[in-house]
Parts: structure tokens; C-alpha cells; sequence
């Protein structure tokens, strides 16, 4: 017997890209979900925040997409990679769309911010995924709260949890000059990850301003309009500072 949808569980989807080559290892098939509780002020995606737009669908529906491109990022060692937005505030739907992506035999990776109590929603999220591209905004928190809008204190119980279990993770953090580059933070950064037994990368990720038109088109003010992006020696300071 075919195996069942809920067709009432939808899931609100900003976008799609069927040849990433950056959010995991391999080729991956990356789906940007609508929606963030973040406030993030180098967001280069700032039109992905409102969980009510986008497009709507269902599992199967979803399924269907991804299974077109199946051929193209398996055999590169890829999956795919669950995106925004942030996909962890469609839980209901995850529950729906993971079992099947299992099913499938796809590489699942979640490229979230964590920030998000360990609920048992969750903890069930985490057993289904492959692996977590964690972005860890900044290790102070006063920094964080500024800068995102939110503490720190979630996405670094998320990261020691799924240490915990064994889950892998990629640990990220965006550069900004002035603001993240701090080496005191970047050196208290480098201690949390020593502790943590399940981390297969650490990126570094140059901020920058491309995403400000969007901003812009929306009528929101670009808050970092006067920091500037980062550098190819900015990033190759932190890696050093971190030990990478």
C-alpha cells in the first residue's frame, strides 16, 4: 500500500535551487522555506521572513520536485538541504517530509539557526536528518541579541544536544567587520567547538551587502549600511585565530 500524506500539512516554500554547491557536501537539491522568528541585520534572504508569503505545498508535492533533479546530486555524493528562511518553524511538515526523503535514500541536511527549545518535535527532526548546517550567530551574547535579535542561549543547547547524540554538524558563523571579528569572541568560539565531539566543518563566511537592494525594494532600513564587507584577510585572520 502506497504510503499515506496528509495533505492539510503544508508547508510554505520561498524558493528552490537544483544545483547547490555550498550548503553540504556534494550537489545539493536546496529548499528555502518561508518564514523566520530571527531578525538577522546582515539577512541576505530579508524576503523570506514573513511565514505567510511564498508558495504552498504539500509532501508528496515537494517529493515530486526534488525526485526530477535525484539523478543529478546523487551521484555526486549530495542530497538535499533544507533551507530559508528557517525551516525548523515548519516542524508539522518536517515530520511529513523526512520519512520519505529516508525512504528515498536522499542525504538529508537542515541549515538552521537552532534557536529552538529540544522539544520532542524536535529531537524526532534531528534522528531523521543526516546532518545540521548550524549557524551560530556570535558566542557573546550581547553581540547576538544586537545583531539578530535573539540570545545565543538556544542555538548553543542546540549544538551541545546534538553533540550529545552523535549528530553531525557543520558549525557556521558570518564575519561582519566590527561587529563578529572580535578574536577574544572568535578564541571563546574556538573553546565551545573544542567541546563539542561531533563537528565535521567550521565556516567562515564573509559578510557582505548584496542583499541590501532587497531590503531596499521592501522599504526596510539596511541597518549595516555603513560596515563594511568582509575581506579574503578578514576571514583568513578569524580561520587562524580558530585554528582552520
Amino acid at each position: 500500500m502506497a504510503e499515506q500524506v496528509n495533505k492539510n500539512i503544508t508547508a510554505k516554500i520561498h524558493s528552490f535551487e537544483s544545483f547547490g554547491a555550498v550548503d553540504g557536501p556534494g550537489i545539493r537539491f536546496v529548499v528555502f522555506f518561508q518564514g523566520c522568528s530571527l531578525r538577522c541585520k546582515y539577512c541576505h534572504n530579508r524576503d523570506t521572513w514573513p511565514i505567510n508569503a511564498g508558495m504552498e505545498y504539500n509532501a508528496d508535492e515537494l517529493i515530486a520536485k526534488i525526485n526530477r533533479y535525484k539523478n543529478y546530486f546523487t551521484v555526486s555524493g549530495g542530497g538535499v538541504t533544507l533551507s530559508g528562511g528557517e525551516p525548523l518553524l515548519q516542524q508539522d511538515f518536517l515530520l511529513e517530509l523526512l520519512p520519505k526523503l529516508k525512504k528515498l535514500g536522499i542525504h538529508i541536511a537542515i541549515d538552521t539557526s537552532g534557536s529552538f527549545p529540544i522539544t520532542d518535535k524536535i529531537k524526532k527532526i534531528i534522528e531523521l536528518a543526516d546532518l545540521f548546517l548550524l549557524d551560530i550567530k556570535c558566542i557573546n551574547d550581547d553581540i547576538c541579541k544586537d545583531l539578530v535579535g535573539v540570545s545565543n542561549k538556544l542555538e548553543l543547547e542546540f549544538a551541545k544536544y546534538l553533540s550529545d547524540i552523535g549528530k553531525d554538524v557543520w558549525i557556521r558563523q558570518v564575519l561582519v567587520p566590527g561587529i563578529t571579528d572580535n578574536k577574544e569572541d572568535l578564541l571563546k568560539l574556538k573553546e565551545f567547538i573544542s567541546n563539542l565531539s561531533n563537528v565535521k566543518k567550521i565556516e567562515i563566511l564573509a559578510y557582505h551587502d548584496l542583499g541590501k537592494f532587497k531590503w531596499e525594494n521592501l522599504g526596510c532600513n539596511y541597518e549595516l549600511e555603513d560596515v563594511p564587507n568582509a575581506t579574503t584577510e578578514d576571514v583568513a585572520r578569524a580561520k587562524k585565530i580558530l585554528g582552520i
